[in-house]
């Protein structure tokens, strides 16, 4: 993390003017503000590259695109917040799943509800017999964090678990 004599010291070297030797880019805005940077013959080359593919009109153009790109990208390390693009793609892509899910959860709703439907109309239980059912339902489904599968569950009756309340053949 820079102090803030370094960042008073990094904007004045942005305003002073000075002459460049070989081998420096000049990095101008409309202030007319220089700085004088040196760059390794690699860089350089880089630079020299990609610039027009970019559609950047000039070296200074992809040299401050890739400085704001580069310091976002730190910034975005910093406060642990990913950069905007791929926070609005995330974003888009959970909704879809999210949407996605709320319907497949309404269908297994609607499906549930026809088959308790009717199981209902083909049998007569009390209301003593439910709430036992239910309160056995909830506690076995605490029992294993929701896990619970059909074969656990016929294995457990299998073992005459369930004592009388179980069908008879």
């Amino acid at each position: 993390m820079r102090s803030p004599k370094d960042v008073i010291r990094l904007r004045q070297g942005f305003q002073m003017m000075s002459l460049g030797r070989k081998g420096d880019i000049w990095m101008d805005n409309k202030n007319e503000n220089r700085f004088p940077l040196r760059l390794d013959d690699v860089t350089r080359w880089k630079i020299e590259s990609w610039y027009e593919k970019d559609d950047c009109q000039s070296r200074n153009e992809f040299v401050i695109k890739a400085v704001n790109f580069y310091a976002d990208y730190l910034a975005g390390q910093v406060n642990g917040v990913l950069p905007m693009a791929i926070q609005s793609a995330i974003d888009g892509r959970l909704g879809m799943f999210e949407d996605r899910l709320a319907r497949l959860l309404y269908k297994l709703t609607v499906e549930t509800d026809m088959g308790i439907s009717a199981v209902l109309d083909c049998i007569q239980l009390n209301a003593d017999y439910l709430r036992k059912l239910r309160a056995n339902s909830v506690k076995n489904v605490k029992a294993t964090n929701g896990l619970l599968t059909f074969e656990q569950k016929v294995r457990y009756l299998d073992n005459g678990a369930e004592g009388d309340d179980q069908w008879q053949d």
